[in-house]
C-alpha cells in the first residue's frame, strides 16, 4: 500500500511538471487570447473581491482584539499598530487571502475545465485545431497570477482598517498616531516582495486547476474528486512555496 502511494504521488508530479512545461511553452506563442484574458481576470477579481473583503476585515479586527490583551500585559500595547502591520502585511495577508482563493478558484477551475472534458467539448475543440490550452489553461493561469496581488492589497487595506476600527473602539486611538505607529516598522521591500510572492501562490493555484481538470477521466464524480483534489494540493503547495520564498527574502533582504 506505501508503495502505491508513493507511485501515485510521483505520477501526479510528473505530470504536473509536464504540464507546466507545456504552459510555459506555449504561453508566449499565438492565439494571444487578449479578450478571454481580460474575462478571466474578472472572473478572478471582481467576483473574489467580497470574500477577500471580508476575509481581511475579521483578519484586523480578530488580530488586533487577540494581540492587546497580550501586549497590555507587558505594557507594550503602544506597538500594537506595528505589530499588526508587520503581521498582515508580511505573513497573514498574502498567506490567507491566497487559501481562500485557492478553495473558491482552484474548485471553480478544475470543475469547470473537467466538465468540458468528460463531455468531450475539449476534445471537439483539438480535434478543430482550435488551441484550447491556450483559450482555457493560458488565460487561466495568467489571470490568478496577475489578479492575486490585487486582491492581496485590497486585504491588507481592509485588514489594517478593520485593526483601526477595533483600536479606535476599544481605545479611543487617534488614527495619525495609528498610521504613523503602523508603518513604522514596514520597509518598502517588505511590502513589493511579500505582495509580489501572491503571483507565484496565483500560479499554483491555476496551474494545479487547469491540470486537475483538464486530465480528468469519467464522468461527474470524478469531477467532483478532482475539484477537491485541486484545492488541497495547491493549499499544500502554497505553505510550500511560502517556507522556501521566505527563507529566499530573508537570505536576500535580511531579518
Amino acid at each position: 500500500m506505501p508503495t502505491d502511494v508513493v507511485v501515485r504521488s510521483l505520477e501526479r508530479a510528473a505530470s504536473l511538471a509536464q504540464f507546466v512545461a507545456n504552459f510555459l511553452r506555449k504561453c508566449f506563442r499565438r492565439p494571444f487570447e487578449g479578450q478571454e484574458l481580460v474575462r478571466q481576470m474578472d472572473e478572478t477579481g471582481s467576483k473574489s473581491l467580497l470574500l477577500v473583503v471580508v476575509t481581511g476585515l475579521s483578519i484586523g479586527v480578530v488580530l488586533s482584539m487577540q494581540s492587546r490583551g497580550t501586549l497590555a500585559r507587558f505594557g507594550a500595547e503602544s506597538v500594537l499598530p506595528s505589530m499588526l502591520a508587520l503581521s498582515v502585511i508580511k505573513e497573514i495577508g498574502p498567506v490567507i487571502t491566497s487559501l481562500v482563493l485557492a478553495g473558491r478558484l482552484g474548485a471553480g477551475i478544475a470543475a469547470e475545465i473537467g466538465s468540458m472534458r468528460v463531455t468531450e467539448q475539449i476534445d471537439a475543440l483539438e480535434v478543430a485545431a482550435l488551441k484550447p490550452f491556450n483559450y482555457l489553461v493560458v488565460t487561466r493561469v495568467l489571470a490568478c497570477v496577475i489578479m492575486f496581488p490585487v486582491l492581496t492589497t485590497c486585504c491588507d487595506v481592509v485588514a489594517l482598517m478593520g485593526g483601526f476600527l477595533e483600536s479606535v473602539m476599544s481605545s479611543g486611538t487617534n488614527y495619525r498616531l495609528f498610521i504613523d505607529s503602523a508603518f513604522e516598522s514596514v520597509l518598502l521591500t517588505d511590502m513589493i516582495f511579500s505582495t509580489l510572492k501572491t503571483s507565484i501562490f496565483g500560479f499554483i493555484v491555476g496551474i494545479v486547476g487547469c491540470e486537475m481538470g483538464y486530465h480528468v477521466r469519467g464522468g461527474t464524480r470524478e469531477v467532483g474528486q478532482s475539484a477537491m483534489q485541486a484545492v488541497v494540493l495547491s493549499s499544500l503547495l502554497i505553505l510550500v512555496a511560502d517556507v522556501v520564498l521566505v527563507r529566499i527574502s530573508l537570505a536576500i533582504f535580511g531579518g
